[in-house]
C-alpha cells in the first residue's frame, strides 16, 4: 500500500502544481488513498519532495537523489542559520539566527537525518524529537561536523 501511495504521490506532484500538504491529501483521497496529515508529511520526507518556486508560487517537486547542488544548499542554510544546539534527553533543541528556524528545520528534513521523528520550528528555535538519547548525541556530533566544515 505504501509503495502504491508513494507512486501516486510522485505522479500527482508531476501532473499538478500542488502547493500544500492539505492539497496533496485531498488529491490522494480522490484517488482512493485515505491518509492523515502525519502520513502525508512522512511520505513527503521519505520521497525527498521539496518546494520550488514557480511563477511566484511554491509547489512540491521531486528532489533527485543525486542532486548534490540541492544538498549543498541545505547545508548552507544550516550553516548560515545555526547558532547553537543542546539536548534534553531525546529532544534536540537548535537555536538559530532570528527568523531562520523554519528554513533550518526544512533543511534538516531533507538532509537524511533519519534519527529525527519530527520537528517544530518557531522564529529562532527548533525542537526535534529524536528516537533515542543515543541517537540525539550521535546526531549532534554529525551536525557539528557539518557546521564546522
Amino acid at each position: 500500500m505504501k509503495s502504491q501511495r508513494h507512486a501516486k504521490i510522485l505522479e500527482l506532484v508531476k501532473k499538478y502544481e500542488i502547493e500544500t500538504q492539505e492539497e496533496l491529501s485531498e488529491r490522494l483521497l480522490g484517488e482512493g488513498f485515505p491518509v492523515t496529515q502525519a502520513t502525508v508529511s512522512r511520505d513527503i520526507r521519505e520521497l525527498r519532495l521539496t518546494k520550488v518556486s514557480q511563477g511566484g508560487r511554491q509547489k512540491y517537486a521531486v528532489l533527485a537523489q543525486g542532486d548534490t547542488q540541492m544538498q549543498e544548499r541545505y547545508i548552507r542554510v544550516l550553516k548560515d542559520g545555526f547558532a547553537s544546539m543542546d539536548m534534553a534527553q531525546n529532544i534536540l533543541v537548535i537555536k538559530t539566527v532570528s527568523g531562520m528556524a523554519m528554513a533550518v528545520a526544512a533543511a534538516l528534513d531533507h538532509m537524511d537525518c533519519h534519527e529525527i521523528v519530527g520537528s517544530i520550528a518557531g522564529d529562532d528555535t527548533i525542537m526535534c524529537a529524536v528516537r533515542t538519547m543515543e541517537d540525539t548525541a550521535g546526531l549532534m556530533e554529525r551536525l557539528r561536523k557539518i557546521i564546522e566544515e
